[in-house]
């Protein structure tokens, strides 16, 4: 059995999905964010100390960080879903995994950091809405035209380009970037995506 401590509105979303989409038997333990702070609930630190989500149990293992959950879970369940170590799809799949939760994330929560100090922030809006603008175009040339990156049905770096992809849409920037904008539309009208939203609580 598959634990997933999910925290809403969070990044732990794509882990429910995937398992979804794997059709994997799963519990989930939800944590819901603090309504004036937004931060994730205390009992989070007991898992981990850094008090995030995802955090995953299988294998008698805990583990964090969506990028290694989502590797680990393919390696053992779904190895479709991983380019051969023998193609330059390999390459791109581990570039494009590692830059979901690297470059992309950073302008992203940056964005919603500086947001939060007002007029003391201003200086810094510019210099974030430039590397948003880069991110996201770059995020948008690399989609094949199968609507996926990397290969030509769903796989890992799909799943975790899904977040800083429905970012984008979110901040209204689907017109500038319309392949994103059919990445996100097709992702949420997967079956599988709509069953984790209803597994996950609705966030």
């Amino acid at each position: 059995m598959i634990t997933v401590h999910h925290l809403n509105r969070s990044r732990s979303h794509r882990i429910l999905w995937l398992l979804e989409e794997l059709e994997l038997d799963y519990q989930v333990i939800r944590y819901d964010r603090d309504a004036k702070t937004n931060l994730a609930p205390p009992k989070l630190r007991k898992l981990h100390p850094l008090g995030k989500s995802p955090v995953v149990e299988m294998d008698g293992e805990t583990v964090i960080e969506s990028a290694a959950i989502v590797e680990l879970i393919c390696s053992h369940h779904a190895p479709q879903m991983i380019p051969l170590r023998s193609t330059p799809a390999f390459i791109r799949h581990i570039e494009l995994i590692h830059f979901a939760e690297g470059s992309a994330m950073t302008p992203i929560l940056l964005n919603l950091y500086v947001g939060m100090l007002g007029e003391a922030g201003t200086p810094l809006h510019s210099r974030i809405q430039h590397q948003l603008t880069s991110h996201f175009a770059y995020m948008n040339s690399q989609l094949r035209a199968s609507g996926h990156f990397v290969l030509d049905q769903l796989s890992a770096a799909d799943i975790l380009l899904s977040f800083p992809a429905e970012i984008a849409i979110r901040m209204g920037r689907g017109d500038e970037y319309p392949a994103l904008a059919g990445f996100v539309e097709a992702l949420q009208n997967r079956a599988a995506y709509q069953r984790a939203f209803v597994r996950g609580g609705g966030a």
